[in-house]
């Protein structure tokens, strides 16, 4: 099996945290390959609805092309990216597969506990989260949401105050807030997971692992993408 996670951005350090995060969780014989866009064809952080816009035209392009290649297409795909972008596009590309990271957390939070916090990096990116959480259907289940205001890749630097300032947050949301689980909301945050399970003592989710864990599982269950309507392969193909 191998299972393709498409990272938007063009961070080649948050794309090899997301390797190694698939890595440690696929199966032995499953083979996990991150990929990214190259320096200026894509948003060098998704921090905005413009970033937002092109992370999707990424994640299209980026299936396409691996749907083409010669080695023959994924079995399944992530989207690695906390906003999903992309997602529904990226269905209509293949037949198998695909789950977003955001949508994979937050369902996978609802078979841990009753309710969930999500912790994010930017207060700007909460809109889109309080959009995904209606889209998923999680409106009861999601009690709190918090932003560490910190840029996305402030999350590479270990000396940086961004994990502390997480940490806190996913404290709170337990501590304040009576969330049962927390989502981090931001692939760049996956590395994180383990240590902050630890400190809270709850369920601490990284939607990178719970993204891998549902593909590989919906593709030893041979469940793909329904290609009735919606998805079905689009008229035109996304712009090279």
């Amino acid at each position: 099996m191998r299972i393709h996670l498409v990272n938007p951005n063009t961070s080649r350090a948050m794309t090899g945290k997301i390797a190694v995060t698939a890595r440690e969780v696929a199966g032995p014989d499953v083979t996990a390959v991150a990929t990214c866009p190259d320096p200026g064809a894509g948003p060098a952080a998704v921090e905005s609805h413009t970033d937002e816009a092109w992370a999707a035209l990424v994640v299209a392009q980026q299936v396409a092309a691996a749907e083409a290649a010669d080695v023959g297409p994924a079995d399944g795909y992530v989207v690695a990216c906390f906003g999903d972008p992309g997602l529904d596009a990226a269905r209509e590309l293949t037949d198998g597969p695909v789950v977003g990271i955001a949508e994979a957390a937050m369902h996978l939070a609802t078979l841990s506990g009753r309710t969930f916090a999500v912790v994010t990096t930017l207060s700007r990116t909460l809109g889109r989260a309080h959009d995904l959480v209606r889209r998923y259907g999680f409106e009861d289940a999601c009690v709190a949401m918090y932003a560490a205001d910190v840029p996305v890749l402030d999350l590479e630097d270990a000396g940086s105050e961004a994990r502390e300032r997480i940490a806190e947050l996913c404290e709170r949301a337990v501590r304040d807030d009576g969330a049962d689980t927390v989502v981090l909301g931001c692939a760049g945050m996956t590395d994180l997971c383990a240590d902050l399970t630890k400190r809270t003592g709850v369920p601490v989710i990284d939607g990178v692992a719970a993204a891998v864990g549902l593909v590989s599982g919906m593709v030893r269950m041979n469940v793909g993408t329904s290609k009735r309507d919606e998805y079905a392969p689009p008229p035109r193909p996304p712009l090279g």
